[in-house]
């Protein structure tokens, strides 16, 4: 758990050194309440309920994780690649496994703080009407597992490469396959239930409905283990080249 302690702190301290936490950050949060006020306004001019400002609002803080996460993790791994301080990590007394848990838990921790801050919205709704707690409950815990997955995702393909640019636009490029393939379902036939398993969105959409099912959780749990397992042995092979 210390060298786990210690690479989280080391990989936030990284984030909020350099500028790209607070461009996260603030990107996040000030789009979110675009689209959240956008929203507000056509409920407060139409008979829409509140529920559909709650969709509008987390359907596109969805959206804006797939695009904010790469940036998130691309430099996890490239970054020390090219640096060459990676060689100095791979030698230090401390497990592969270790180094992976301790880079993707500093990922988290922001992914984590922007989703707090933007607990301020459905507080906000408070004002202008009674919303339904639990459906906004169950889709922050979607958003975190699906943060999650693209954080894992991200995370492995930062692994492979030495270059920032290319991991951030292959792990958005792997993310964007995973989410429109849900839309290929109901013209896939036969694939179709499988096309709609894998797709990350789809499981999302039931969190977002304030339904909480074990398989939906069983996936996105399993995907984050399957995409760390797969970064501890592309670190390990690594270490061969």
């Amino acid at each position: 758990m210390k060298n786990i302690a210690a690479i989280f702190i080391k990989e936030l301290h990284s984030y909020f050194v350099s500028v790209i936490a607070y461009i996260v950050i603030i990107g996040f949060i000030a789009l979110s309440g675009l689209f959240f006020t956008s929203a507000l306004a056509r409920y407060s001019f139409s008979q829409d309920s509140v529920e559909f400002v709650t969709a509008v609002l987390f359907g596109n803080m969805s959206v804006m994780l797939l695009f904010i996460i790469p940036l998130l993790t691309m430099r996890l791994f490239a970054e020390e690649k090219k640096s060459g301080t990676i060689e100095l990590l791979m030698t230090a007394p401390i497990r592969d496994t270790e180094v992976v848990i301790g880079k993707f838990l500093a990922g988290w921790a922001l992914l984590l703080g922007m989703l707090l801050l933007s607990f301020l919205f459905p507080i906000l709704m408070t004002q202008y009407g009674n919303p339904d707690f639990g459906p906004i409950f169950s889709s922050y815990l979607g958003l975190i597992l699906l943060g999650s997955c693209f954080l894992s995702l991200g995370i492995m393909i930062s692994s492979m490469t030495k270059n920032q640019i290319v991991a951030a636009f292959v792990s958005f490029g792997a993310l964007l396959f995973l989410w429109v393939i849900g839309f290929l379902s109901n013209r896939a036939g036969v694939l179709g239930d499988i096309f709609s398993y894998i797709s990350l969105i789809e499981h999302f959409e039931y969190f977002s409905r304030g339904i909480v099912g074990l398989k939906h959780v069983v996936y996105y749990l399993s995907f984050i283990a399957v995409c760390l397992f797969l970064t501890v042995k592309s670190v390990e092979s690594a270490k061969w080249k």
